[in-house]
């Protein structure tokens, strides 16, 4: 359960990061974006596997990057569904949605299976190397 909240958070983290660098995406504070990210984990467990199924051929004949029509779609379904998120237009939908996926997967390079955040740890080795 720990782990769930702390990836509602870095979504929530990333849609923020989208509406300050991006254009056309809107948000009024952080509690329409924690909505957002819940509205999106939503959306992207039970809407987005029927649509990707929906449009398999479309897909297969973009080589996967159809994908990111879906997302981008998803992103702008949430904002119709969220009072104090906005994003105008498919670009800004499209764009925020690449953007909200880069920064929650970088994010969630950190968060282990059990919930935690994980630390990297260097250390040199005989040869000075950094492992």
């Amino acid at each position: 359960m720990k782990g769930i909240l702390l990836r509602w958070l870095i979504l929530t983290l990333a849609i923020l990061a989208a509406a300050y660098v991006l254009k056309g995406i809107d948000v009024t504070g952080f509690v329409p974006a924690l909505a957002a990210a819940a509205i999106l984990g939503v959306l992207n467990a039970f809407v987005r596997p029927l649509l990707l199924l929906l449009t398999l051929p479309l897909n297969i004949l973009s080589l996967g990057l159809f994908t990111f029509v879906i997302n981008g779609f998803l992103l702008k379904i949430a904002s119709l569904i969220i009072e104090g998120f906005t994003v105008q237009g498919f670009w800004a939908a499209l764009f925020g949605s690449l953007f909200i996926s880069l920064v929650s997967a970088l994010l969630n390079l950190f968060v282990r299976e059990d919930g935690k955040v994980g630390v990297v740890q260097l250390r040199r080795n005989r040869d000075g190397n950094w492992e």
